[in-house]
Parts: structure tokens; sequence; C-alpha cells
């Protein structure tokens, strides 16, 4: 056993991998994001946790509830098991395969121990050992893309939590705009009510005409239709959220309103540089590129001579008994060597799909770098133009509200018609439920920025750790929703 040990040790020490080694593409990287604004040497927003972008306490209940029992999570975290317990499997390879033969026959007959070589016992315990010398690296090349595979999957399992808490934040937006866009609505039908009574009232005093009563009693219905449609839309929302919680569909309890909610004042970028180590589709990418390049290596190896080591040991007797106190011991060793002949052309035709993957894996990179880059460009500008546009929008409600009031005076005084009313009140619904969109947009493009950086995550690449206590932002709220 010694000597095999010896053999063995002295061949690898020897041997050579095949194919390229894997070293990371070269990329042509800008100095800063085109729309960043300040300095790109500012921290990014990337570094923070994710509680600490989002402040409203009963959304940080729902993403820990997500983190938790998320299926899709789970099933990102067991297939990670999966592809270790592959890395491992890999990892045997290199060392001999060692196996136990035993026999005790139920009637006499003659056993083969060697081939050729008759042996008259019967009952025996022979070990035998089994070791391929990696001499051309073949194993090492198979294990460095088990390892490899392993990597993506746990990079994968980020990609799958950023997803996640980002998935759940946008979707609680969501209802929390349909909330509010339905108060508007709501509260815009019982204005038309007040409206179409008046205007009814007018007619029957020969003061207006049906048509006044008629184009009031169109905006309400409008009104209520569209309160219906929020209505609709929220309880969706909720059932897409109760999924993501892991959770049949049920009310989900609220925290901040829309308008309550607070954003991080500054939303740096930080270097481009960084996001190719921090985003993980881009390190996904990547593994499976370096996984396909040390498959190259395995596949030409495979078209070498393989070289194993084999040795066989034992005891035998012809009584069962005695096999232990009176044995008869033997053994052998040698070498063994497997080379591709006829299977030849089709080890080099597996060589080349090989190739084939890793040029495929190269492209896959490529496009996924640039795909992390158009990502931030596209929230880095959303995030901009939403501020100003909720803020330009929230101008115009304050002035539409103004406009209505005067309007509903002039009306009841007699001093104008249905018209400017019925203009008047049309236009601040529009505008109250387009500022509640906006609002929303901003607030989601805020967290596809955090998420189109990689953000929430330790540069060790390990989630980091979230306060065990938290200040908490008032109590939470929830919405009873009754079937129309």
């Amino acid at each position: 056993m010694r000597t095999i040990l010896a053999i063995g040790l002295a061949c690898l020490t020897l041997s050579c991998a095949m194919g390229p080694n894997y070293s990371r593409p070269m990329m042509d990287v800008e100095d800063r994001f085109r729309m960043a604004e300040g300095s790109p040497d500012l921290p990014s927003m990337a570094n923070l946790p994710w509680w600490d972008l989002l402040r409203d306490e009963q959304l940080r209940q729902l993403i820990r509830t997500a983190l938790a029992d998320n299926w899709d999570l789970q099933r990102a975290v067991a297939t990670i098991d999966e592809f270790r317990a592959r890395a491992l499997v890999a990892r045997t390879d290199f060392l001999p395969q060692v196996g136990l033969t035993m026999n005790a026959p139920a009637a006499r007959h003659t056993v083969f121990l060697v081939p050729g070589f008759p042996n008259p016992f019967d009952y025996y315990f022979q070990g035998n050992l089994t070791w391929e010398l990696d001499l051309w690296g073949r194993i090492r090349r198979a294990s460095e893309a088990a390892r490899a595979d392993l990597l993506s999957k746990e990079e994968n399992r980020r990609a799958v939590t950023i997803q996640l808490v980002s998935t759940v934040a946008e979707t609680y937006f969501n209802i929390l705009q349909f909330d509010l866009q339905l108060d508007i609505a709501e509260r815009t039908v019982r204005a038309w009510e007040e409206s179409v009574r008046i205007a009814q009232a007018r007619l029957r005093q020969g003061m207006t005409s049906k048509l006044d009563a008629d184009q009031f009693e169109s905006e309400r219905a409008n009104a209520a239709a569209r309160a219906a449609e929020l209505q609709r839309q929220m309880v969706q929302a909720e059932n897409q959220l109760s999924v993501l919680l892991g959770r049949k569909p049920y009310a989900i309890v609220r925290g901040r309103s829309l308008d309550e909610q607070i954003l991080v004042p500054d939303v740096p970028a930080g270097l481009p540089s960084d996001l190719l180590q921090r985003r993980p589709d881009v390190l996904v990418a990547e593994r499976q590129l370096a996984a396909t390049n040390a498959r190259i290596g395995a596949a030409k190896a495979a078209r070498f001579p393989k070289i194993s080591l084999t040795g066989m040991a034992g005891m035998a007797n012809p009584a069962l008994q005695a096999i232990f106190s009176n044995p008869g011991h033997f053994g052998m060793f040698g070498a063994a060597l497997a080379a591709p002949i006829f299977n030849a052309q089709i080890l080099g035709f597996e060589q080349e799909t090989v190739e084939a993957q890793n040029k495929e894996a190269l492209a896959q990179y490529q496009q996924t770098i640039l795909t992390a880059f158009r990502e931030v460009e596209d929230s880095l500008v959303a995030v901009r133009t939403a501020r100003t546009q909720s803020t330009s929008q929230q101008q115009q409600v304050t002035a539409l509200q103004s406009a209505l009031k005067l309007a509903e005076l002039r009306y009841k005084g007699g001093l104008a018609n249905y018209l400017d009313v019925l203009v008047a009140r049309r236009d601040l619904f529009q505008a109250e439920l387009s500022w509640t969109s906006t609002r929303r947009f901003h607030l989601a493009s805020v967290v596809q920025l955090y998420r189109a950086l990689g953000g929430g995550w330790s540069p060790d690449g390990q989630p980091a750790e979230e306060p065990s206590k938290d200040s908490g932002h008032g109590e939470a709220r929830a919405r009873t929703v009754s079937n129309p």
C-alpha cells in the first residue's frame, strides 16, 4: 500500500492540467455612470443594508417573512446543497477507490480469485483498490468546474434574495398606491354625488338644464367605476405579495401611507467598476464562464490514456471458522492503462462542444455586464426625473384644488355654468391619480436602483446582519376591503 501511495503521489507531482487556465475577461469600464449625480468617490447607496433604505417598519417585517418563507429562495438554497454535494463527489475522484468483496458459498465449488488461477478456498475476504493517476489534469479540471458551478449557485441565491427584497418592496408600494388612489376616487365620488344633488335641485327650480345634471351624473359614474377598478387591483396586489411571503392570499397590513414614505436623501451610485464585483447576476455569468473553461481541460484530458494503479489483497480458508485464525493470504499489484481508440473521434466532438459552450458563456457574460450598466443608468435617470415630476405634479394638484374651490363658489352663486366645475373636478381627479402613480414610481425607482447596483450585501458576499431591535415608526394599520 505504501508503494502504491508513493508512486501515485510522484505521478501527481509531475503531472499537468490540460486546457486553458481561467482569467476574468477584461472590460472597458468608464470612470463614472453617465447619469450619476455627485462625485463617484462617494460611498455607493448599494453599501446600505436594505433596512436602512426602507424605513417602513411594516415593510421590513414583510421582507423578513419573505426571506424566511419564500419558496423560490428555499429552492435556490436547496440547489446550493445539491451542487455542494456534486463538488464533493468530484473531489473524491482524487482519492483511491477502495472496495471489499466477501464470499461464503452455499455449496462447495471452485472460486477464481485471479483470472486463470483456480483457488480451492470457498471462504475469503478480498480488498480491492483502484487509483486513477491524474496525469493530464482531467480530475482537477472536473473538480474546478464543479467548484465554479457551486459558486454560481451561491451567487444565484444572492440574486434571488435581492430580487425578492425589491419585488416585495415594489409590490407593497403598489398596494399603497392603490390605497391612496381608492381614497381619492371615493372622495371624488362623494363630491360628484353632491354636485348631482345640487344640479337636480337647480333643475327642479328651473335654474339649470337637464344636460347639467346628466353631465354630473356621468362623471360620478366614471369615478365610481374607477374606484371599483382600483379595489380590484389592490386585492390582486395583496394576493401577489402573499405568494411572495410564502402564504395563501390574505389581507396585508400596512404601515406608512404612500405619501408618508421616507426616501434616502442622496442616491450616489459609486464607481462603475464596483458593479462587476457586487452584482450577483454578473458573478453568476462569470462563474459559469469559469466552469466551461475548466471543462475544456477535462475534455482534452479525456482524449489521453488513463493510467490507474490497482491492487488486491485478502485472506482465505476452506473453513469459515478458521479464516481468521489460520488464514491464507493472497494479493497482487499492478497498473492499468486505458486509451481511447474507436471513440477518439467522439471525444474530439465532445471537446468541440465544450469549447462552443465556453464561447456561449463568454457572450452571455459580456451581455450580462452591458445589461447591468443599462439597468443602473435607467434607474438613475428614473430617480432623477421622477423626483422632478412628482414635485411638479404636486404643484399642479395644489393649483387645481384652488381652481375647483373657486369654480364651485361661482357655480353655487350663479356666476358660472356647470362646465367650469366639471372641468376643474375632472382635471383634479386625474392630477391626483397621476401624482400618486409618480410617487409610487419614485419609490420603486429607488428600489430598482438599489437592486441594479447589487445592494444590500457586505463585501464578503454574505448578507449583513439586521439589527434585532428597531425604533419603529408608529402603529401598523390595515385596510378592510368590502365586496362591491
